[in-house]
């Protein structure tokens, strides 16, 4: 990426927009044909904005909030795709619209919503990323849901971001401020009898805030919550170096990690620049050395989504927009599945790093691609060997002495 091309690429990552004031419920006509509808918990460090039409605002709160909404989904769109109204109100018939929004005022009326709610004891907590409105986080969450058909409760959690392409620190810095925010959304949905397991999946800025909460997770109680199963990153705005600090001071044993890489990420090759340019965990190509060694020994599954196409021009949202692969998450990830040739049937070919010895577990199931999936097996024992101590996934491996 050179210096000259950044200017272009910021102005094609605000050149896109929505109509603001979506929150606020509308009705469903009993004429309007029938809609989909995905229930949600949020929970949030955001300001309430005092306004029912956008709730939240991008400014910073003393105090977390917790709201439950419903979201409508039209009958005909396209998997992947939210659409956003082109008018207000929004027309369930065509848009995307909320149609519940009641705020939670205690943990007993949250933890009653999840027994309403419960769907088969698991729970997805989501986690957006940088340059997103409190309307933004909702709606992609309720596509991801719907999309990928997953048995499970959605939980989103939003931090403070203005949504402005210029606040990247201010967003950045915001995933800090919420780093004990989220480890306590964690620790309540833990304690609750009605939750077996929980998934966690973030994307970009906000797989930092994850991985800042459950390192310190790890570090108050020497490992992470074990209902905590499954971590899925999607295109992580992470340095590389300090990813492999924060997997290795979370704790033994760990959470199942899968992260989504594409070489192609435009919106993580301008974070690079702002970086430093420092390369980003999720622009890493995890099928070349030193990072497939790196990964094989800390068990941590990684899906190169360089060859999938979609309609998302900075190839940075690909996790949710792909049809196949949001299906491979609610399907497959989140119940801990091995990806095994029997039943491997994605439209786009994928390679994905699991351990040390790369194996063809067969073709792609649309007949246009000749490009085989392939992965890289690892039993489960070889998951919990001790983690590499060097802070960089490409430096030697050093014996640690963790401190209990």
């Amino acid at each position: 990426m050179v210096k000259r091309s950044i200017p272009l690429l910021l102005f094609f990552l605000t050149s896109f927009g929505h109509p603001d004031g979506v929150m606020t419920p509308v009705p469903l006509s009993a004429s309007a044909p029938p809609t989909s509808k995905v229930a949600m918990l949020v929970a949030t460090t955001r300001e309430p904005s005092g306004d029912p039409a956008t709730l939240f605002n991008g400014e910073r709160s003393s105090k977390p909030h917790l709201t439950q909404i419903t979201v409508s989904i039209p009958p005909k769109r396209e998997p992947g795709t939210v659409q956003w109204p082109k008018r207000l109100p929004p027309d369930p018939a065509t848009d995307f619209a909320v149609t519940n929004a009641q705020q939670i005022d205690t943990i007993a009326q949250g933890r009653e919503w999840f027994a309403q709610h419960v769907n088969a004891g698991h729970a997805l907590v989501f986690i957006h990323s940088f340059n997103n409105a409190y309307e933004d986080s909702v709606f992609r969450l309720a596509q991801i849901v719907h999309d990928s058909k997953m048995e499970a409760t959605p939980v989103l959690f939003t931090w403070p971001s203005r949504a402005e392409i210029t606040a990247y620190q201010y967003d950045k810095e915001s995933t800090n401020y919420s780093r004990t925010g989220l480890e306590q959304a964690l620790r309540t949905l833990a304690a609750d009898p009605n939750v077996k397991d929980i998934t966690i999946m973030a994307h970009s800025m906000g797989t930092w805030l994850a991985m800042e909460s459950l390192r310190q997770m790890g570090i108050r109680d020497g490992r992470v919550d074990p209902k905590i199963h499954n971590v899925i990153l999607a295109s992580p705005d992470i340095d590389i170096q300090v990813f492999a600090k924060q997997f290795t001071e979370m704790g033994e044993p760990c959470p199942k990690f899968t992260t989504f890489v594409s070489k192609d990420d435009k919106a993580l090759a301008v974070s690079s620049f702002i970086s430093g340019r420092v390369s980003r965990l999720g622009a890493i190509n995890p099928a070349e050395e030193p990072y497939r060694s790196k990964l094989e020994k800390a068990g941590i599954a990684a899906i190169d989504l360089t060859k999938v196409k979609t309609e998302d021009g900075l190839n940075h949202g690909k996790f949710a927009e792909s049809p196949e692969i949001v299906q491979l998450i609610g399907q497959r990830l989140m119940t801990g599945e091995t990806l095994t040739d029997s039943n491997v049937a994605l439209g786009q070919g994928i390679t994905a790093v699991v351990g040390g010895t790369v194996t063809n577990i067969g073709t792609v199931a649309a007949t246009a691609v000749a490009v085989p999936a392939t992965i890289i097996e690892q039993p489960l024992a070889e998951r919990r060997k001790p983690r590499p101590a060097d802070d960089t996934l490409g430096g030697d491996l050093k014996q640690q002495t963790r401190t209990q």
